[in-house]
Formats: structure tokens, sequence, C-alpha cells
């Protein structure tokens, strides 16, 4: 039985733009989540509704629980997503910190399971974290201004079907 890898989704940066030229605005609309404007891209979230036969999505995002409240009408993305929750990060070892959504995805994904994870503000203890987990893994950054691209998504159905063939060979 082959397991499909995570696809780990932020919002802010990949589907909720922020920092383009508002005389030439991407595809999409400006919604208020919880009194506060986003510009959703239309263009970002089809993209993410073309990934979900290749990826388990689930939301990694400040956003938690409010992904699925308001994205799946907003943008008709699926409803029912599972999302990560960050609490305070552990104390890390050696003294130095870590990216704040890293104990998270340590927790719901285990070190093997393969994930792609599409965000705007890696640092360096992210890719460190990637190069140091055991299951593949793909770090996509995105633009804040652009969000997730044709081609970035073509790359993660491209990484999904090389890791299904890795996980079936004898």
């Amino acid at each position: 039985m082959t397991i499909s890898p995570l696809l780990l989704l932020d919002i802010d940066g990949v589907i909720s733009l922020f920092g383009f030229d508002y005389d030439r605005p991407p595809a999409g609309r400006f919604a208020l989540v919880d009194g506060i404007p986003h510009f959703l891209s239309a263009d970002a979230a089809e993209l993410v509704g073309g990934l979900q036969g290749h990826f388990d999505l689930v939301w990694c995002s400040g956003w938690e629980e409010k992904a699925d409240e308001f994205l799946p009408l907003a943008l008709g993305l699926p409803a029912g997503l599972p999302h990560l929750t960050f609490g305070d990060a552990p104390a890390p070892a050696g003294g130095r910190a870590r990216h704040w959504k890293l104990a998270a995805i340590d927790a719901y994904a285990g070190p093997r399971r393969a994930l792609a994870w599409i965000d705007d503000a890696f640092d360096e203890t992210c890719h460190a974290w990637a190069r140091g987990r055991s299951g593949p893994t793909n770090l996509v950054a995105t633009d804040p201004a652009v969000g997730l691209t044709p081609a970035q998504a073509d790359g993660l159905r491209a990484w999904a079907v090389a890791v299904g063939a890795q996980s079936n060979a004898p």
C-alpha cells in the first residue's frame, strides 16, 4: 500500500498574497478574515486544488483552524483538511532556536513520511531540518507577491510521482 506524501500548506505568502503592485493585482480578491483584509489568489487556489490527487493536504499556517473556516468557501478549496496547531515551541537542544513550525510538523509527520512544504518564510533551520529528515522532503519557497506558481505546482506533482515510484520499488 502506498501512502501519499503530505503537502504542508502555508497561507500567507502562498495563497494570501501581499507586496504585489496594487495597480496590477494578480487574479483574486480581497476578503476579510476575522476583520483582517487578505488578498486571496484565485490562481494559487486552483493550483493547490490540482495537487489533491498527489498529496494529503494539511494546513501549515498560523491560521490553524481558521483556514478550514474561510478558505473552502472563499476559494473552492477542499473542506475538512487537517491543520497543524502551533503552541509554544519546546526549548531547542543546543540553545539554537528553530523555525516556529518545525515542532508541530515533526509531531504530525514523524521523521519518515514523505512531505513537501510550501511557505514564503523558510530560514536556515528549515533547510537543515529538511536535510536531516530520513523521509523525502521538498521545501518550496514562494514569493509572497506571487504565491504558488504553475511551475512550482508542476514540480510538486513530478516530485510526488517520483517519491511514489521510489516507495513501490522492490
